[in-house]
């Protein structure tokens, strides 16, 4: 099964935005992510939603960051990206007439419900400013410029 990586897309392009002196297109941030702008401008609508980004439409436009990388968590953007399902696995019926898959399903759930909401929980105790702290360490341990991670933006 094909995992859900928008949240991680999603992160990537904030972050690279973040470092950026000025607004950058949809086609732009397509190229970045290996897709198509419309995917980008919807993933951007549900931020623009929320308050993260804004953009400006014609010459010299696109998107910008229009938050504090402190105040944003990563459970933030996770729900304004629709909040996608955080697991992969699941129960072979939802609703089964055997009383053995019940069981199964009664424990498969618990345990699944106790998973999501600790990743959850750690998901909104990450904020956008922690991720750009680490990233700027890698970058500076490992002697990269800002010439080095303006990839295809």
């Amino acid at each position: 099964m094909k995992r859900d990586s928008k949240l991680s897309a999603v992160l990537h392009v904030l972050l690279h935005m973040a470092e950026m002196d000025g607004p950058i297109t949809s086609e732009s941030l397509a190229a970045a992510m290996h897709t198509n702008p419309v995917v980008v401008r919807r993933l951007m609508a549900g931020l623009r939603q929320a308050g993260f980004v804004s953009s400006a439409k014609g010459h010299g436009g696109g998107w910008v960051l229009s938050c504090s990388l402190a105040r944003v968590t990563l459970g933030d953007i996770h729900n304004a990206v629709g909040a996608p399902a955080l697991l992969a696995l699941g129960n072979r019926t939802e609703s089964p007439g055997c009383i053995v898959e019940q069981a199964v399903n009664a424990a498969l759930d618990d345990a699944f419900d106790a998973a999501e909401a600790l990743l959850l929980k750690r998901f909104n105790s990450i904020t956008l400013a922690d991720l750009s702290k680490d990233f700027h360490r890698r970058m500076t341990g490992g002697g990269f410029t800002k010439k080095d991670i303006e990839h295809a933006l």
